[in-house]
């Protein structure tokens, strides 16, 4: 949990990430200089290729920077005035000139663990990706790339998931890993619904992909729960726990048979998931009722 509870802790905790964040970017481009004065001294190549990897850290830790100090000019400006409270994501988003992001993190079998979501849009498309195990962002962790598509192509690529994302209005998506070469895995992937021309594939995505990265592993001061902004799907796993309970199965049936319920009635899975912990909605060998 963010250190400091409620808006003022976060704000604080904001802002010093950012000056953190600030502070290791200038370290790393005077280093970058050091390196660029030796390599014009002595003409050696790997002087050159090292200033040029911490010049891309100093842009990443700077990106990292400008997305703490959004959150916390959101979070201050909104107080507890009326409204739904800022999410981290959703200044991720405003940066990427994107209509909604999402970021998932994964485990070892690629299964989704835990989600930050903008808003509903991008919570509704990872909630179809979870239930139906296709889509960009799972291809961006399986494949460890970046995964674009567009218009018809959508639907063509992901035939399952494809109609469904479209049919929340979404044009274009693309999706890039969470990835660092110190891990033997992808962590998880950031998901860009409808991003602004231009974006997929330049420096500067690259950047906020580098700087999340960094903030849900990599930095020493960092935040996975994206100040209380992750959801870590607890309500479904425990409606899979009684499920598998009272069916008599493995509670990745029991997971399999809730996604399936809520897609098939165009359910929030969260919604079902809780109705089943409630009691509301039970499932037998016979079936749900």
């Amino acid at each position: 949990m963010t250190p400091g509870d409620g808006n003022a802790g976060q704000v604080a905790a904001a802002w010093r990430r950012a000056a953190a964040a600030r502070a290791r970017a200038e370290r790393a481009e005077k280093s970058a200089q050091r390196y660029e004065a030796w390599a014009a001294e002595t003409g050696h190549t790997p002087h050159v290729d090292l200033a040029a990897a911490l010049r891309r850290s100093a842009a990443c830790h700077r990106s990292s920077a400008d997305l703490q100090e959004a959150f916390a000019r959101r979070v201050a400006a909104w107080g507890q005035g009326p409204g739904e409270r800022p999410r981290f994501m959703s200044g991720v988003a405003e940066v990427c000139g994107a209509e909604s992001v999402a970021l998932t993190l994964v485990d070892a079998r690629n299964s989704q663990l835990a989600v930050a979501a903008s808003g509903e849009p991008a919570r509704a498309a990872q909630d179809l990706e979870f239930m139906l195990g296709e889509g960009p962002s799972r291809d961006a962790t399986t494949h460890r790339g970046l995964v674009f598509a567009s218009g018809e192509a959508i639907e063509t690529r992901w035939p399952c998931f494809g109609p469904a994302l479209t049919a929340l209005g979404v044009r274009e998506v693309a999706a890039a890993p969470l990835d660092t070469a110190a891990s033997s895995r992808c962590l998880g992937a950031l998901a860009v619904f409808d991003p602004r021309p231009g974006l997929v594939g330049s420096r500067a995505f690259d950047d906020v992909v580098g700087a999340l990265t960094r903030l849900v592993l990599c930095d020493p001061d960092a935040d996975p729960e994206l100040y209380g902004g992750t959801d870590h799907r607890d309500s479904v796993q425990q409606a899979a726990g009684m499920v598998s309970v009272h069916v008599g199965c493995r509670v990745d049936d029991a997971l399999a048979l809730i996604k399936a319920r809520a897609f098939t009635r165009g359910v929030p899975l969260d919604a079902l998931s809780r109705a089943i912990v409630a009691g509301d909605l039970t499932f037998t060998r016979e079936g749900p009722s």
